[in-house]
This record gives structure tokens, sequence and C-alpha cells, in this order.
């Protein structure tokens, strides 16, 4: 039951034990000391027969003073005894005056019988206890002792017998009396060690699950939970120092939240990717972008034969020699994702930070990570993950620019050495020769100048630095003028030259003309150049919408030898040629044609593509807003 294994249900059962012990120790000294008392008995009835036989020698002397038997009845009362004297023929002589006692109208024949008798007659002397369990003149339960002793005359002649007799109810009254005292006693003792018990459980027990309620609320996350101080003793104590204990917890639990909620901020607003692993290699913890690496990486499995990555769901322990180990609860705790394994495994081996750029997935990574101790073992890594594939991109861009400009100048650069060391020499013979080699430097000279200043236009817009002068600009006008630019080159080159306009005005309010008359000129010269007699050459202009704002769309198509796809995404670049069909030949092309265009409409917050189907022409589109934003 609760109530035996609770505080007060062990201090209640103590207290009664110990109450128990008290009352037996109690009514062992008590049964002694009754003992004692009523081995009295013994040395009474020798009491008794000295002072009958001291009456029966006066009675000799007071045979018939009826006084005498009086004042020695009322010295008897005190006693609680009585004297009667009869004769040998059994007849009372003298009958006490017992009024108001409770020893009345007793006769010898209530005591003893003639043949009893017999013996005091012979001279010798008797006693006997009587109770006759309420018959006869006897109270119920009562006894008595009684004493006969002879009665001499004053001859020395027998001539009755003298009785002393007492009543021995004043024993049985106090072993009585002692009975249910002891009772009284335990059963008062039991009353108030429960009392006692009750008391406890209210002043003790109550504060204490008060107690274990609160540290119950606590362990729930409620840390704000109190316990009343109902006392200034030990237990008030008690519960003051939990109530301080829960502040301070509570403290300490708010000031880590706040620093957990300022780490996961940091990690959170980080666009690095952060993944901590422990030393099985199981993710204990990931910003969003660590999880959305694990999420994508996760899915990868390295192929032991050929070092390459193939799909794989869930972790396998056939990995073990990649250092991959199975994983007791894979649906709680994610695996490392498998590119990280190499990495993983030397940075806890050789418990030393490492970093090192990881190609997957057409992406480029850098991987730094540090291993995390737990005193002076090795309990994990974190990693931290950057995606540079953009850097990287540009960095082959820079190579490529730098390779590609060096290759750019060295044929018009070597050129004009070569020709001005001609004429030097007087290698040309004629003037017509001398001539010829003169117009090749002076060609050449200018093809480094467009090279020189596309590069310098390009590096400004790239910059920003490039300086527009912004006015409103009729877009058919521009077209109109274009086409008459173009339109003897197309009757040279046998390509037939349409433009297509809109019926209404198409009006830019913010753009600069000149730059808009750049990029056409670059499109057109790039149409021509790549299509063939007989083809087709289309300009079209009209209004559109672009991101639900007005717009003017204008189109390019040739039917030339089109582009191929997989260069598509790469014609914008600085220097790049799809294959030697896009190159400009003996016309000095540098490849930062379409660069300056994309550069130029940026600027004018509007765009540029392309849609090209190779054997069949390309189509450049350019959408400008009418306004800015």
């Amino acid at each position: 039951m609760f109530i035996f294994r609770s505080v007060v249900g062990k201090l209640w059962l103590t207290i009664i034990g110990l109450v128990g012990v008290v009352l037996l120790i109690l009514g062992f000294f008590l049964v002694n000391y009754m003992e004692n008392y009523f081995s009295q008995a013994t040395d009474q009835t020798k009491n008794m027969k000295t002072m009958a036989v001291k009456f029966s020698e006066e009675a000799t002397q007071h045979m018939y003073n009826e006084q005498f038997y009086e004042l020695s009845n009322e010295l008897l009362s005190f006693q609680d005894s009585r004297m009667l004297v009869i004769s040998t023929e059994m007849k009372e002589m003298v009958i006490p005056n017992t009024q108001g006692s409770e020893l009345i109208n007793f006769h010898v024949s209530d005591f003893y019988t003639a043949d009893e008798l017999k013996p005091v007659f012979a001279g010798q002397t008797i006693d006997k206890q009587v109770n006759k369990a309420g018959t006869g003149r006897f109270k119920s339960g009562t006894e008595y002792l009684v004493v006969a002793v002879p009665l001499y005359n004053m001859e020395g002649g027998i001539v009755g017998a003298t009785l002393l007799y007492q009543s021995l109810q004043s024993l049985e009254a106090t072993q009585s009396y002692m009975l249910r005292l002891f009772v009284y006693v335990s059963i008062v003792g039991f009353l108030m060690t429960t009392f006692f018990a009750f008391f406890l459980f209210s002043r003790i027990t109550r504060p204490l699950q008060q107690l274990k309620k609160a540290a119950d609320f606590i362990t729930l996350g409620e840390y704000g939970t109190r316990v009343p101080i109902l006392s200034k003793d030990e237990i008030g104590e008690l519960a003051k120092t939990f109530n301080h204990m829960g502040e301070k917890m509570q403290e300490s639990i708010h000031a880590l939240s706040q620093e957990k909620e300022h780490l996961s901020s940091i990690l959170r607003s980080m666009t690095d990717a952060v993944i901590t692993l422990d030393v099985n290699g199981s993710v204990m913890l990931s910003n969003p972008q660590g999880e959305k690496i694990i999420q994508e990486w996760g899915a990868i499995e390295w192929s032991e034969d050929e070092g390459k990555p193939r799909r794989f769901l869930q972790p396998d322990t056939s990995l073990g020699d990649w250092g991959l180990m199975s994983f007791s609860n894979p649906s709680s705790a994610s695996p490392i994702p498998v590119p990280l394994i190499p990495l993983f495994e030397a940075v806890v081996d050789e418990s030393e930070e490492a970093a090192t750029k990881l190609h997957v997935q057409n992406g480029v990574w850098s991987v730094a990570m540090t291993p995390l101790y737990s005193r002076d073992q090795v309990r994990g890594a974190v990693a931290v993950l950057r995606d540079v594939t953009e850097e990287e991109r540009l960095d082959k861009l820079r190579k490529d620019f730098v390779a590609n400009v060096s290759h750019e100048l060295r044929t018009p650069i070597s050129m004009l050495q070569g020709y001005s060391e001609a004429l030097l020499d007087d290698i040309p013979s004629t003037p017509e020769e001398r001539v010829e080699l003169v117009q090749v430097i002076h060609d050449e000279s200018l093809r480094m100048g467009r090279l020189v200043r596309d590069l310098l236009d390009l590096a400004r817009m790239e910059a920003g630095h490039l300086e527009l002068s912004f006015r409103e600009v009729e877009i058919d006008s521009l077209v109109r003028r274009m086409h008459r630019k173009f339109a003897v080159l197309a009757k040279e080159r046998g390509i037939a030259l349409s433009v297509t306009l809109a019926e209404e005005p198409l009006i830019l309010q913010r753009a600069d003309e000149d730059r808009l008359e750049q990029v056409l000129t670059n499109l057109l010269d790039n149409a021509f150049r790549h299509t063939p007699a007989g083809a087709r050459i289309a300009l079209k202009a009209e209004a559109c919408l672009s991101k639900d704002r007005p717009a003017i769309r204008i189109e390019i198509a040739d039917e030339g030898q089109g582009i191929p796809s997989e260069d598509l995404p790469f014609i914008f670049e600085r220097f790049y040629k799809a294959d030697k069909a896009r190159t400009r030949g003996s016309s000095g092309g540098t490849g930062l044609g379409l660069a300056i265009v994309k550069n130029i409409i940026d600027s004018h917050q509007g765009t540029v593509t392309v849609q090209s189907t190779w054997g069949q022409g390309s189509t450049f589109t350019i959408c400008l807003p009418c306004e800015h934003k």
C-alpha cells in the first residue's frame, strides 16, 4: 500500500512500534507489580489471624460487652473488616451493627458449616476464602477472607469462636483498574500516534509532494514553477532553496536558449553549408544549406572499383572499406554524404583539419573540415562547404581571356612585324607590291584598334563606368536607319533584308540611341557574316509586355548555319567562338561583339536571348522596357 511506502507511513509505523514496545515494558512491570501485590494476600492472612487472636483474647475479657464489639468493628471498618462471635452451638453471641456497610447481615453459616468449625472448637485456627458468585448474601464476584480462632473463657475453656472476615474486593478492583488503565493508555497512544502521523502529512509530506510536482513541471520545461514557502523550518528552507535553484536554472536555460538561437541564426544566415558529424559518420547538426547538400548528396554512393558516384537509397554496410560504418538508427541520424567520406577519414585518423575541393554534380565545392574533441579524444568533425563553382568559372574565364587576348593580338602584331620588316628590307620590287604591304599593315592596325576599343568599352561596362546618354528614342526610326545602312551590303551579297514594324510608333522613354545602334550593328554584322547568298535576314520591331510592363521587342532572324546547342549558353561570353564557321575570317573579328551587346542591353534593364538550330539559322531577340523602374 502507498501509506506504507510513504515517509508518513514509515514514521507512523516507527512510532507505533516504539509505543508498542513502551507499553509492553509497562505491562511487564505492571504484571510483576500485581503479582507482588497479590502475593501479599498470604501475609494478609497471617495478619488477619494475629488480629483475630488478639480480638479473641480481648473478647474473653469483654464477653458480653456490646460496646466493645461496636468499637472493635468501627476500628476494623477502616480495613474493610468485620468480627463475629459464636458459641460452640453455632449461635451468634454478638451481631455487630453494620448499618451503612456493604458487609450486612452476614452470619456464620454464610462462611462455615458446623463441621468446618469443629477444628476451631478443638483449639485450631482456620482461614478460608469465600466467593459464591452472587448467591446468598454475597455480591456478585466479591471474594472474602475469613479467619476463625477459638474463643476462651476466663478459666481457659473454649466457649466458642471469633470470626474475622475481610473483603478482597479492593484487590480485584485494583487489578481491574490497572487493566483498564493499560487499555486506555494503549488506545490513546495509538490515536495520538495516528494524529501525529496526519500532522506530519500536512507539515512535511504535503510540502515534499509540492516540491515533487514542481520538479516534475521543471523536467517538462516549465522552468517558472515555484513552490509556496509555508514555514521557516527546514522544509521552508528547502522550498526557498528549490525556488532559488529554479530561478538560476531558468536564467541558465534562458541564456542557453539565447546562445542557441544566436548560433542557429548565425548558421541559418551563413551562405556556406555547415555539417557536424559524430565519430561514426552520422550527421548531428546542419544548417539549411547543409541540409540541402545532405539531401542532394545523400543519394550518391561511391563506386569502389571505378571511383565514380553511383546511386543508392539507404546506407549500406558494404562501404566499410571507405570508413562508412553501419548506422543503428538511420531514420533519426542521416549518414555522411559519400563524397565527404575520404576527407572525414583523414581528419578523424590524423586529428588534424584538412581542406580540399570536390567536383560533385557539375559543381565545385571548397570543403574545410576540422575535428571536434571531447577531452583528448576525437568525437567527430565539422565541415564547412562553399560553392565555388562561379569562382572557378570566373577564374577559367580570366585565364581564357588572357589566352584569347594574347591570341587575338599575336596575329596582327606578327603581321605588322613581318610586313614592316619586308618594307625595311626593301623586298617589294614594284610600287603596287609596296602599296599592298602598306594596306595590310593598315588593316591589321585598324583591327588592333577595334580590339583595344572593344576591350576598353567592355571593361567600362562591366565596371559600371559606361556613360550612357539617356533620352527619348524612336525605335522605328532607328530600325529604318539600320535597314538603309545594311541594304547596300545585302544587295552586294545577294541576301534579302526585310524589315517589319508596328503601325503605332515605338518609343523608349529613356535610352541611349548610339549604344542601341551599336547593338543592332553588331547583331546585323554577325547575321550577314554567317548567312549565305540567296538566304534571308529579317528585322522586326513590335510592342510587347515584359514582366507586366510595356516593352519593345526587336528580333533579328537569319537563315545561316545556326549555332550548336552546346554552345548556346556561352555565346555571350568574351572571346567565345562556337566554331570556325562563326569566325570573322579576314574581317578581323574579336569575339567581343555579343558580350558588348549583352552589357549594353543589361544597362537598359532589358534582356537579350537567342534561339538557334544548327543548319537552320538563328534568331536574336531584344526586349527593352519602355520605362525604367
